[in-house]
């Protein structure tokens, strides 16, 4: 068992169209197997992937409107309500766009904003894309990832600039382990009042962290920053929830314990 001294939820955001705003919460609740609600519900095909909803498959990013590529994303500030499907676009300081994500009409609208506005920065027809119970995240299993908040201030000492933690684009930020102590965490449990969440992968990060969520420039080069000076660009951590409930930003982490069989 580890004893580390206990570290808190500092954060909590979900994604609901893979690559678009981040939106915070003040708690979520977390079910086994699954990810945050809605979150990575939503894609916007960046022309034909081939992906059927009748019959979901995981498909690496490429295939959508993404940060990684597409900067010009972190431009956009969205909104999505859960209780009307409704997402809503401000862009250039308004609404752009709002559209039922639910209804053919409402996609429609969505999808002719991306293509009638950024005509020249999307390489084929944009479909809004969703199949009940899908996640598009960057992995194939349905996981919550978790940022140290502590490894965000180190990369800060090694690209000698401030770093915007939601580059990262974290469900959960953590304040009180030691940088890059959740490495050390991989096959472990981690204890959230009575959620319980393994530890199974440490994240690799792509260029989307290159890209200020504020500015939208692609502005640093923290990949190559921690390949240099650790001999790999990974930061933060994938985790699946075995034991469900609600987490609140504020909640303690308890000293994680062996992983539950």
């Amino acid at each position: 068992m580890d004893t580390t001294s206990p570290a808190r939820i500092a954060g909590i955001y979900r994604y609901p169209v893979k690559g678009l705003t981040p939106e915070p919460l003040d708690r979520a609740e977390l079910k086994p197997g699954q990810t945050l609600l809605a979150d990575r519900r939503y894609a916007i095909e960046n022309g034909p992937s081939g992906f059927n909803p009748a019959e979901p498959k995981w498909l690496p990013k490429p295939h959508f409107l993404m940060l990684m590529r597409d900067e010009w994303l972190a431009g956009l500030r969205t909104q999505f309500d859960d209780a009307t499907n409704i997402l809503s676009i401000n862009h250039n300081g308004r609404i752009a766009a709002r559209g039922d994500l639910g209804t053919p009409e409402g996609r429609r609208t969505i999808e002719d904003f991306f293509a009638s506005t950024f005509p020249n920065l999307i390489k084929g027809p944009p479909k809004l894309l969703e199949s009940l119970g899908h996640s598009f995240s960057d992995v194939a299993r349905k996981v919550v990832s978790i940022i140290n908040l502590a490894s965000v201030r180190a990369i800060e000492n090694m690209v000698d600039a401030p770093v915007h933690p939601l580059r990262f684009r974290a469900n959960l930020y953590v304040e009180g382990w030691p940088a890059w102590h959740e490495f050390g965490l991989l096959d472990q449990t981690l204890a959230i009042g009575d959620v319980r969440l393994k530890v199974v992968k440490r994240i690799v990060r792509c260029a989307a962290v290159n890209v200020d969520p504020d500015t939208a420039q692609r502005d640093l080069a923290v990949p190559q920053a921690l390949q240099r000076r650790l001999g790999h660009a990974d930061c933060g951590i994938y985790a699946e929830v075995i034991e469900g409930g609600t987490v609140a930003d504020g909640d303690m982490i308890a000293a994680t314990q062996a992983a539950l069989l």
